[in-house]
């Protein structure tokens, strides 16, 4: 890591212990001009032996955690870097980092996420009725026409510890975080997105040899879960 980068991040690391509550409002309104900062926090984060890697996540950690959105979203676009790190954690021994993506809300209780489902029987920007063909008029049909449908997701449980048992639970929502995030991250953040996407897929098969990526050899173990936010981060990145 060059001097300049590592300036750049012990500045950062200085600055924001010292300012008062009054002003992070405008501190992260600021953090746009700082060109040199986001590609500095990347090269700590890639090389997982830096001495900055540790207080860099705790400040990312306590963006996070500040509740201002504009810092959550500045921490958010450098998690499909830090979810390649812990993914990497089991096979190259390194000790997981990561930024606090929260389950609980402002006063300590569980979030519960919500989703609604629109329904097929009204037009949208992606379909039309008629183009799915007649619904049977039954009497379930008529009462649900026009409906729509909220799914949830949670309450879901505090982990205090990160271990092989809980480890894609916690990322699965890590991922989910990100994606409802994806519209305000920056092009640096897609591409890490993307290439995480292509590690996972080419880990311990003959194409990772056409790549410049040259990475642990042994295949990725990941959960169903977890695919499906990363193949719908990756389409509503693309």
């Amino acid at each position: 890591m060059l001097a300049m980068d590592q300036g750049v991040v012990e500045e950062w690391l200085s600055e924001f212990k010292t300012l008062p509550d009054s002003a992070v409002s405008s501190y992260a309104a600021s953090l746009k001009e700082k060109g040199s900062l986001v590609p500095a926090l990347y090269k700590v984060i890639r090389e997982n032996y830096s001495d900055l890697l540790e207080p860099v996540c705790h400040q990312l950690f306590e963006f996070y955690r500040s509740g201002e959105q504009r810092l959550q979203r500045f921490v958010l676009q450098f998690l499909p870097e830090l979810l390649w790190s812990l993914l990497l954690a089991p096979s190259a021994a390194r000790d997981p980092h990561t930024s606090g993506c929260e389950i609980v809300d402002k006063d300590g209780q569980s979030k519960v996420l919500s989703f609604t489902v629109p329904s097929l029987s009204k037009p949208s920007v992606y379909h039309e009725p008629s183009t799915i063909g007649s619904l049977a008029l039954t009497e379930g049909a008529l009462a649900n026409h026009g409906l729509s449908r909220v799914v949830y997701s949670g309450p879901h449980l505090q982990r205090e510890t990160f271990t092989a048992q809980n480890r894609f639970e916690v990322l699965t929502f890590l991922l989910l975080s990100y994606n409802a995030a994806l519209s305000y991250m920056a092009s640096s953040s897609l591409q890490s997105l993307c290439q995480l996407s292509s590690r996972v897929c080419i880990c311990g098969f003959p194409r990772q040899q056409l790549r410049r990526y040259k990475g642990i050899s042994s295949r990725l173990t990941v959960t169903s879960e977890f695919l499906v936010q990363l193949v719908t981060g990756i389409h509503y990145a693309l």
